[in-house]
């Protein structure tokens, strides 16, 4: 049956009236349901002087927010989601009786979850490395949720591969998560090949395009569909430009700053630019390699995907322990932003700071309500949560133990030898729970009794050590919200210097229990 016999105008009407007229698009010349444009100078000079120590009064640069976070589902992702599923309903790829599937890093998810309000079923793949907030927001939605236990964040085709029995448990619990919504089993043993495939290299983008594909699904593909560049270029950055009219100025007078997480709104904005003024005037920011900013990639995790296409605009890293601090001042001011607009407005300030930009415009993405269990503990604690292989071993002594944490996957012996040689202590200080105790502690929020052993040493602090420390960051967190004191080593075992380059199926193995 072709696209057009599915075309359904039922879903069409209202969809536009549910979606579509409640979010900003072009109606005649001119962009309707405008989000937000709040200067936001004076609090952030403020910041700077209380938070800094840097008195910015005699610097003359104007920073405005530009807050998405007010946006239906409370992200940006709804601009690309809406324009991706308005036009699919257009041309009959997407109706009321064919499910969407998506693989998500959490906002994106949470804007195709409006559709499940319509009646139209939404499955998410999606990462433990997802905060709880996160997770919350898109149960809220009904969304049908795969948790795969993987990164979403890793490149289609990243070359740090899983160990093939890896990818088989994994592949194991999909298609157990796929049989409880309703799949068929027998489709996804006949396609057990290629999804065991697609599993060993993380590549969790195309796994959900493979399902779709198997299953008859509709597959948004963000991660590479020009509808996600459109929407910002035809109209996000008009949408600036008529509010900056409005005010007598102009964007072509302004630098943009935002962050990446498929190249969407980079890819827009930067193009808008381009074409309307022939300025390279975008400046995207990224955390370093091994910061976990909600939402947003690093930027070797950009490198090969479709979007990012780093000449159109300039990048730079911005590390979020000093932008957290940011964070913590503009929601206390009332500012309702979240952890990667945080890393945004501390470029712009930085550069402002350093007289070389005199007016920017900050997208702030979404908001802190998903984050604001990390929120709370910004200021609590004088221990970093993240730790460097290099920080940790300088001061192994003060650990009370290094313990493994997962979900899926323990150490062989081999492996434990590598973490101890790693820090440089002996290898009866790793303790290596069972991945079910750490499931739990995840799944409940709960310290289980038999990890809360391990943690109370007579030092108060103990390191966390998973697979790329995602786990282990997670697990931080949830200790930190308890008043117990850990740090998660950044990379995990797979950033060793002796794990880099092999196989990780020669040091850690599926866990039995």
């Amino acid at each position: 049956m072709s696209d057009t016999q599915n075309y359904d105008p039922a879903l069409l009407e209202k969809f536009e009236q549910e979606i579509w007229n409640k979010i900003p698009h072009v109606e005649g010349d001119k962009i309707v349901n405008a989000t937000p444009l709040v200067d936001l100078t004076q609090d952030l000079k403020e910041c700077a002087k209380s938070v800094f120590k840097l008195n910015l009064d005699d610097k003359d640069f104007k920073i405005y927010g530009k807050f998405d976070s007010e946006l239906l589902s409370g992200s940006i992702k709804v601009r690309a989601a809406s324009h991706i599923i308005h036009e699919a309903i257009k041309e009959g790829k997407c109706n009321g009786k064919r499910v969407v599937i998506e693989a998500t890093s959490g906002n994106f998810g949470i804007a195709l979850g409006l559709l499940s309000k319509l009646g139209v079923t939404v499955v998410a793949l999606v990462s433990r490395k997802l905060q709880e907030g996160v997770f919350k927001e898109l149960r809220n939605e009904n969304i049908k949720i795969m948790d795969l236990d993987m990164d979403i964040c890793p490149a289609p085709g990243m070359e740090n591969k899983a160990d093939e029995m890896a990818a088989k448990a994994t592949a194991g619990n999909i298609r157990s998560q796929l049989t409880e919504m309703g799949f068929d089993p027998q489709v996804f043993d006949n396609n057990l090949a290629e999804i065991e495939t697609l599993l060993a290299k993380q590549d969790i983008i195309n796994l959900a395009r493979y399902l779709a594909e198997i299953y008859d699904l509709f597959c948004p593909k963000q991660y590479d569909n020009e509808l996600n560049i459109d929407i910002h270029n035809t109209v996000t950055a008009p949408e600036i430009d008529q509010q900056l009219h409005e005010l007598g100025d102009s964007l072509e007078d302004y630098a943009l700053f935002c962050s990446f997480g498929t190249g969407g709104t980079s890819g827009g904005l930067s193009k808008y630019m381009s074409e309307k003024y022939n300025k390279k005037a975008v400046h995207v920011v990224f955390p370093p390699l091994g910061q976990d900013v909600a939402g947003i990639r690093t930027k070797s995790k950009a490198e090969g995907l479709t979007l990012y296409n780093p000449e159109l605009y300039t990048e730079h890293e911005i590390d979020f322990e000093n932008a957290k601090l940011i964070l913590k001042y503009m929601v206390d001011k009332g500012h309702d932003i979240g952890e990667s607009s945080a890393l945004e407005l501390f470029a712009a300030l930085e550069m402002a700071y350093k007289g070389e930009i005199k007016k920017a415009v900050v997208i702030i993405a979404d908001g802190i309500e998903k984050y604001k269990k990390n929120f709370e503990m910004i200021g609590k604690s004088d221990v970093p949560m993240r730790v460097s292989l290099e920080d940790a071993a300088a001061v192994a002594g003060d650990y009370d133990n290094i313990i493994w944490v997962h979900t899926q996957y323990t150490p062989k012996e081999e492996g434990i030898e590598m973490i101890a040689k790693s820090l440089g202590v002996d290898k009866s200080k790793i303790t290596v729970p069972k991945a079910s105790t750490i499931n739990n502690l995840l799944s409940t929020q709960q310290v289980p009794e038999e990890l809360n052993k391990e943690l109370q040493g007579s030092k108060g602090k103990s390191l966390l050590v998973c697979m790329a420390g995602n786990t282990s960051l997670m697990t931080a967190q949830v200790l930190a919200s308890k008043g117990i004191v850990t740090q998660s080593l950044n990379g995990g075992i797979t950033n060793l210097p002796e794990g880099r380059g092999k196989n990780p199926g020669e040091y850690i193995q599926v866990a039995r229990e």
